[in-house]
């Protein structure tokens, strides 16, 4: 049965035992789909390769099919970059990759910056190749252009080339980066636990060429394939314009497999490819540094949204971790002028708690003054260590000072790994970060420090408490308007004077500090004339002078201020006057509502005003209620809280209700007469002669 080339499919299963199953019977109804009909080798494939990656990698994995030209090429891929590829004869499984050697047409490994992808080939048995008509003339001109192929699919394109023409067991391409440091990109084979730190990196610079017969005779440093077999090798660099960019090696299992001829093959491979693989390895540069500015600029954006020190110390660890490092640390300068770790994040969550308790037992220290490697773990920490420290106190690791406003205030490290090397580009990208996560977490700090400092000042000006007054009720509510206060424009205070007791509450123009410090002003001033002994009228008189003295400095005031008698036989005299101040409303058990209009000036506008009082006469059940502008003023559209009467009927419902019951029933229907928050500060004060 002939089907139609060039097709592919692929699906993902979680790192579990059921997922080989799952993953040989989507091969197997895949390539029956496609008309194959001999599907036996290609399952079997899948479940050692599938098996091999759960048991070692231990990540999700990703199953490519795919059908060129009558041959089945199926990759498993996973997560994990530095898992190993076990290779035939290890004793990790027993047998290795052995299936693929054995049944594979060809088989390798390519290596990428997202983790690697284990291939095969097999023939597709009844799969007819079929050649794609040819496109109309017209189709020709709009075709959009093929993607440009990767640094690793080039590389892996040269890892096969180089593979087929030496006859080679296995091939490495390994391609220098900016710092000149060699790391393995592609193989056709496979690749030995650590090439890529014993191939080359300690060893002879890039660059070297020759035939090695005998293992012992290369300048590089190979236990690692001297360890899975690999006899003889030959070598030949990739130079571009006189520069070597990187090496190609073929390794084979057979000492002298090579001769001074297949030097010259090999080289000649490298310099075909060479070309292309720097192009694309730019490229992949270019897009590396523009990914970076955006995430510079959406890691800057993201620390100006926050003003919570913690917090932007965790998401300064949590943007590093894991994009540019395994594990990041925030050290804070203390009081003392040392560095204490204040917030550390882990890619692995189950390793956070050692991380942070091996950094809590290093000594303090002071910041360093230039980034550079830190050897902080080393030697490890003193004291009772957990039992699994192990797993982080051999990791390498570089510190950044954090500098903001021309001072030190703490330190950044990220780590990672035994044997991880970060690029300098990584480091780089890292100290621009530290940078502006150190101005982040200095914002935070001295808003954290000012609004601790305007909140103790806030609450000075607040009454120390209640009084308890024997038969009366008193309840009080306040709402500040600005964000982060405690207090406003608007006051309340109740307080005693001899056997009276004084009761006020007020209104500054406008809110925030300047409002409050004219808060502080009128309550202290109305406690101390008050105990002095003046009268209502007195106090609001001085109060107006004093405010006025204080000239542009200080806004006008709005003012209801009374005093209560007790009568003795369960009623208590009410004395008040209104500063330019909503009069209060009185409310009797028969619920019925009273109020007055009339208000005299405000305080701190002119030097003359006089002030009238008024007398009523509470009974048990009445009700009196003062109130600010923020109630009978809440907005909704064209209409407010106060228009026809409204605050009226809402305390005409509150019969029967005790002082704190009637307070809440009017801020609810405060805050709920608008979806809009509020703009203006809000009091209220609730005073019930008891029955």
């Amino acid at each position: 049965m002939a089907v139609e080339s060039n097709q592919k499919t692929y699906t993902t299963f979680p790192p579990e035992v059921a997922s080989v199953a799952a993953a040989r019977r989507f091969v197997g109804e895949t390539l029956r789909g496609w008309g194959v009909d001999d599907v036996d080798d290609a399952m079997l494939l899948t479940s050692e390769l599938v098996t091999n990656a759960i048991v070692h990698a231990g990540t999700e994995v990703v199953v490519v099919c795919e059908l060129i030209g009558g041959q089945v090429r199926v990759e498993v891929h996973d997560r994990h970059q530095a898992r190993r590829v076990p290779v035939p004869g290890d004793q990790v499984s027993g047998r290795g990759l052995l299936f693929p050697e054995t049944l594979a047409t060809s088989w390798g490994v390519t290596y990428g910056s997202g983790g690697k992808h284990v291939w095969f080939t097999v023939p597709g048995t009844g799969a007819a190749e079929q050649t794609p008509p040819p496109m109309p003339a017209e189709e020709l001109v709009t075709a959009p252009q093929a993607a440009r192929p990767t640094v690793d699919q080039l590389a892996q394109r040269a890892a096969q080339a180089a593979q087929d023409a030496m006859g080679a067991d296995c091939v490495y391409v390994l391609l220098a980066d900016d710092d000149a440091e060699l790391s393995l990109r592609a193989t056709a084979g496979v690749r030995p636990e650590g090439a890529a730190l014993e191939i080359g990196l300690e060893g002879a610079p890039v660059g070297g060429r020759g035939v090695y017969a005998d293992l012992g005779g290369s300048p590089y440093n190979l236990p690692a394939l001297q360890a899975a077999g690999i006899r003889s090798l030959v070598t030949a660099p990739f130079t571009v314009d006189g520069r070597a960019i990187g090496l190609l090696i073929a390794a084979s299992r057979d000492a002298g497999h090579f001769t001074e001829d297949d030097v010259e093959r090999l080289q000649r491979i490298a310099d075909r490819q060479a070309p292309s693989l720097e192009r694309a390895r730019l490229m992949e540069l270019e897009r590396a540094r523009r990914g970076w500015l955006g995430f510079l600029a959406e890691a800057s954006s993201m620390l100006a949204g926050t003003l919570d020190q913690q917090m932007t110390m965790a998401l300064v660890t949590q943007l590093i971790v894991p994009r540019l490092a395994t594990w990041a640390a925030v050290f804070t300068v203390r009081e003392t002028g040392l560095a204490l770790p204040a917030y550390a994040w882990h890619a692995d969550e189950t390793m956070v708690a050692d991380l942070r308790t091996l950094l809590d037992l290093l000594p303090p220290a002071p910041p360093p003054a230039e980034p550079g490697p830190w050897e902080g773990f080393t030697p490890a920490p003193s004291g009772d260590l957990p039992p699994t420290a192990h797993r982080v106190t051999g990791d390498v690791a570089h510190v950044f000072p954090l500098l903001a406003r021309g001072r030190s205030i703490g330190t950044l490290v990220v780590g990672g790994p035994k044997g991880a090397r970060f690029t300098r580009d990584a480091l780089e990208l890292t100290e621009d970060l530290a940078g502006r996560a150190a101005l982040a977490i200095d914002n935070a700090r001295l808003y954290e420090e000012q609004a601790a400092m305007s909140r103790t000042l806030q609450r000075s000006l607040l009454p120390p408490g209640i009084p308890t007054i024997p038969n009366l009720d008193v309840a009080v509510v306040y709402d500040p308007a600005g964000e982060h206060s405690e207090v406003g424009g608007d006051f309340y205070d109740v307080f005693n004077v001899g056997t009276r007791w004084r009761f006020a509450i007020g209104d500054v123009c406008g809110t925030g500090p300047e409002a409050a410090a004219v808060t502080g002003l009128a309550r202290q001033g109305l406690r101390i004339l008050g105990r002095e002994g003046h009268s209502i009228p007195e106090v609001l008189e001085r109060l107006n002078a004093l405010i006025l003295e204080e000239a542009t400095r200080a806004p006008f005031l709005t003012l209801l201020h009374g005093e209560l008698e007790p009568l003795g036989d369960g009623r208590f005299r009410v004395t008040y006057a209104t500063a330019g101040h909503p009069p209060p409303l009185f409310l009797n058990p028969s619920g019925i509502v009273k109020g007055e209009d009339h208000s005299d000036l405000m305080l701190g506008v002119f030097p003359e005003a006089t002030f009238e009082v008024k007398t009523t006469i509470l009974k048990p059940g009445h009700v009196l209620l003062g109130f600010t502008d923020g109630v009978t003023e809440r907005r909704n559209g064209d209409r407010l809280l106060g228009d026809d009467g409204g605050l009226e009927r809402i305390l005409a419902s509150c019969v029967d209700l005790n002082a704190g019951a009637v307070a809440a029933k009017v801020m609810r229907a405060v805050r709920g007469f608008s979806p809009e928050p509020s703009h203006d500060d809000t009091a209220l004060i609730v005073l019930r002669v008891e029955e």
